[in-house]
């Protein structure tokens, strides 16, 4: 069984990927004021997860522009749709099988690479994946609602079905 922490993930992912039904390429390029772009934010969470999963935990980088393109501090961008969509779906293909391999106790394990601590765990690295989806998918609906879009999802999808709540 896979662990509660891997459920709520990929529940993340999914309510990422359910509140970004129907955008266009054109409107997933927008930057509304500051904002970076849905595209960006696509591309960025793609980011997140192969740096902590593949690159920290396995020492895999498969798509390297992520580093140079989508990192936090890179330069804003409008990448096309598409092409972050690929990138994230690739990464989410590749970690996968990772996930379902972690178990409580490389949760509870310090997070160390070379010798250095990035978290107190790779359960707290986990739950910051977890958080980065959830701010970035309402930072997306905000734009989605600049841009004048109807019929937006209200509420957290199907949890109880999805990933309820385990020990």
């Amino acid at each position: 069984m896979t662990h509660p922490l891997v459920d709520q993930i990929r529940f993340a992912r999914s309510e990422f990927k359910r509140g970004l039904d129907g955008v266009t390429d054109t409107d997933g390029r927008e930057r509304v004021g500051p904002a970076n772009s849905i595209s960006w934010t696509i591309g960025h969470l793609a980011w997140q997860e192969q740096r902590y999963w593949l690159q920290r935990l396995h020492g895999v980088t498969l798509v390297p522009e992520l580093d140079q393109e989508y990192c936090f501090g890179c330069p804003p961008s409008t990448p096309p749709l598409d092409r972050s969509w690929q990138q994230w779906e690739a990464v989410v293909a590749a970690v996968d099988p990772h996930l379902d391999e972690l178990t409580g106790d490389v949760f509870q394990t310090e997070a160390v690479v070379d010798g250095r601590s990035l978290a107190p765990n790779w359960g707290s690295l986990a739950l910051r994946v977890i958080y980065h989806y959830w701010f970035h998918l309402g930072e997306t609906q905000g734009i989605r609602q600049a841009l004048g879009h109807g019929n937006l999802p209200q509420f957290v999808g199907d949890i109880d079905g999805q990933a309820p709540y385990r020990a």
